[in-house]
C-alpha cells in the first residue's frame, strides 16, 4: 500500500461568485521511502498541493489516502492530529522562534507530541537531532547568531524530532548560496536514505529538483509529467 493516494483532487477558490480551480483532478501516488521532487512555475498549483498532502489544508473534491487512512474529509482537529504524528515540514523561511535557542526550538513539537516524555529525554531528543545535523557546537544560540544554512539544519532536527514518517520541504534552499544549499540537500538525501523517511521537495528550481528520485511537473493545476530519475 502506498503511503500517499490521491485520487482526482481538486481545489477550487471561490471568491463571491467567482470560482478559481487550481487542482484539476490530481491522481499520484507516493510510495514509502521515496524522496520526490514537486515543481512548475509560480501558479502551477504546486503550494496548494503541498498543504493539502501536508494536511494544512483540505481538497475541495477527491480522496486523499495517508498511510491507509482516508483524511481529504478531516476537521481542523483531525487533520492536526494527523501534522503531529506523521509529518515533519521544512519552510524557505525557517519558522524558528526568535529568542528561543536552536535546542529549545527543535524541542518544541514535543510538547505537542510526546508530552508523556520527562524534560531530560525531551532534551536529550533535541540534542542528538542537532548533532545529526551537524550543530552540536550551536544548541544554545538563537537564530539571530546563526547563519542561513545553521537555521535551516535547525528546523530541519525540529522536523525530525517526532520521527515523522513524511517529511515535506518547501523551497528550501530559497534563501541560501550554492554551498549550503548542496549541503542541506544532502542532508535530506541522508534522512531518506539511511532512516527512510519519505520526502517531498517543493521547488520551482530544477536543479534542487534533480537531487531527488523522482520529479513531478505541475501545470496549471495538472500533472504534466512524472518522472523516475533513480530509485
Amino acid at each position: 500500500m502506498s503511503l500517499i493516494s490521491l485520487k482526482k483532487i481538486e481545489k477550487t477558490y471561490y471568491m463571491g461568485d467567482i470560482s478559481l480551480p487550481v487542482l484539476k483532478g490530481i491522481t499520484l501516488d507516493v510510495e514509502r521511502g521515496e524522496m520526490v521532487a514537486l515543481t512548475g512555475v509560480s501558479g502551477s498549483g504546486k503550494s496548494t498541493l503541498m498543504n493539502i498532502l501536508g494536511c494544512l489544508d483540505r481538497p475541495t473534491g477527491g480522496e486523499y489516502w495517508l498511510d491507509g487512512k482516508e483524511i481529504s474529509k478531516l476537521d481542523n482537529n483531525g487533520r492536526a492530529d494527523i501534522r503531529n504524528k506523521k509529518i515533519g515540514f521544512v519552510f524557505q523561511n525557517f519558522n524558528l522562534l526568535s529568542r528561543t535557542s536552536a535546542l529549545e526550538n527543535v524541542i518544541m513539537p514535543l510538547g505537542y507530541t510526546a508530552a508523556h516524555l520527562s524534560e531530560k529525554t525531551m532534551l536529550e531528543m533535541g540534542r542528538a537531532m542537532l548533532e545529526r545535523v551537524g550543530l552540536a557546537d550551536r544548541m544554545d544560540h538563537e537564530p539571530s547568531r546563526l547563519s542561513g544554512g545553521q537555521q535551516q539544519r535547525v528546523a530541519i532536527a525540529r522536523a525530525l524530532v517526532n520521527h515523522p514518517q513524511i517529511v515535506f520541504a518547501d523551497e528550501p534552499t530559497g534563501n541560501l548560496d550554492t554551498r549550503m544549499s548542496e549541503e542541506i540537500l544532502r542532508i535530506f538525501n541522508e534522512i531518506n536514505e539511511k532512516d527512510g523517511v519519505t520526502i517531498v521537495l517543493v521547488t520551482h528550481e530544477m536543479d534542487v529538483a534533480q537531487s531527488a528520485k523522482r520529479i513531478i511537473k505541475l501545470k496549471d493545476g495538472e500533472i504534466s509529467s512524472d518522472t523516475v530519475l533513480r530509485k
